[in-house]
């Protein structure tokens, strides 16, 4: 593909500009935050702007020569369908407002890279017009990111045939990264992309966290207890607090991070346990330097998305994940590969049961756990530096070379 220049304007510096949906949870502004992160940091020169529906993009920290746009929130009803979050817009209207806000951003922005996180067509579609402008301007690379595991491939393929994801990734795209390995999972198995789509892919390995502050960690010895963004972390916690409360001599002591889409009428339910349990747990809302608790810890219990995975691998942690399975089967494939693998172990509903005893074992046997890094792979979490070269050849600043 033959593009225009703009990184030869005098005094003009590289722009990246990474689109992340967030409709619920984390996953994909904190994906983004970390490359963006590495990316001006290998690039001293670049800017990164990110687009973000997540509605607590202000309370991350954010390097220099890193900013974000808010668009507007929506969230996921039980049945299924979306709903604006705050503004009280019909779903199309709100989708409209976001579109053209992405658009307007990318005029204004004018970026040489365009990184967007999983979904090919953005949101509901609202990234399409957007794709298509900067594909006819043709100066704009244009990037799609996908995590490790998206789903089951038959659900997956569904998905993607609804959205038809397929034939926006064939058009538009002039890479695909995937931030995992191959040999370790697949995620685009059962999609039936081109030769020339899957040629364009880079496996990138996944995405190391490095410790952001100097930040001291609580007290020594805890295990830290993390179900992600929270929203759907119920389960979890209580299954951790039922296992403290059951068994007095349970140690060490644990420290819980709910996340903030923890409801809030849970949380002071679970603040009730917490205290009644005398220090033996204690607990905060969100901790937006959550890699001092990973590096301190003794060991970890964590649900299994993608970034507390990386974490896990990053900090070389003895970990127990519990997987959700709805709506997706994406944390229960990733956890039990990384548990054939040797990485981590993970309580499985149907073959370990979810009970306190359970949590029990699995906490008092942390100890016993091979660390991570003794079955690390080579290049496993090579993913930022691979991603930090291939901005470097989509800039033109290095040659087209092998980076696997």
């Amino acid at each position: 593909m033959n593009w225009g220049s703009k990184i030869e304007e005098p005094g003009r510096a590289p722009r990246i500009m990474l689109y992340s949906h967030d409709t619920f949870g984390l996953g994909h502004l904190r994906r983004s935050r970390a490359l963006a992160a590495a990316i001006t940091a290998a690039h001293p020169d670049a800017s990164a702007l990110i687009l973000t529906g997540s509605p607590i993009a202000g309370r991350f920290t954010f390097p220099r020569r890193v900013d974000h746009v808010r668009l507007p929130g929506v969230t996921k009803r039980s049945d299924g369908s979306y709903t604006s979050r705050t503004i009280g817009m019909g779903i199309e209207e709100v989708t409209e407002l976001r579109s053209g806000l992405i658009q307007t951003t990318a005029e204004q922005y004018d970026p040489d890279i365009l990184i967007v996180d999983k979904e090919p067509t953005g949101f509901r579609g609202e990234l399409l017009p957007t794709l298509e402008k900067l594909q006819k301007q043709g100066r704009t690379r244009l990037v799609l990111g996908l995590r490790d595991v998206l789903d089951a491939p038959d659900v997956l393929a569904a998905e993607w045939d609804r959205k038809d994801a397929v034939s926006a990734t064939e058009r538009f795209y002039h890479e695909i990264w995937i931030y995992g390995l191959r040999s370790i999972y697949d995620p685009t198995a059962g999609l039936p992309l081109s030769e020339a789509a899957q040629a364009r892919m880079h496996w990138t390995g996944y995405l190391r966290r490095e410790l952001g502050t100097t930040d001291e960690p609580p007290e020594q010895p805890y295990v830290l207890i993390t179900p992600g963004g929270g929203g759907d972390g119920r389960a979890l916690v209580n299954l951790v607090l039922s296992a403290y409360e059951q068994d007095p001599d349970l140690n060490p002591r644990a420290v819980l991070v709910y996340g903030p889409f923890l409801s809030g009428e849970l949380r002071a339910e679970f603040e009730a346990r917490v205290a009644a349990l005398n220090g033996r747990v204690t607990a905060v809302g969100f901790e937006s330097q959550i890699e001092t608790l990973f590096a301190g810890a003794a060991g970890v219990v964590c649900m299994g998305g993608y970034n507390t995975f990386c974490e896990v691998l990053s900090f070389d942690s003895r970990a127990v994940i519990v997987p959700r399975t709805v709506p997706r089967m994406e944390q229960w494939l990733r956890a039990s590969r990384a548990e054939q693998l040797g990485l981590i172990r993970m309580l499985d509903e149907q073959r370990d049961g979810l009970s306190p005893d359970a949590m029990i074992r699995a906490i008092r046997e942390l100890p016993k756990q091979p660390l991570p890094s003794q079955a690390i792979r080579d290049g496993l979490l090579d993913g930022l530096d691979y991603v930090t070269h291939r901005v470097a050849v989509l800039l033109g600043e290095v040659g087209e070379q092998a980076a696997e």
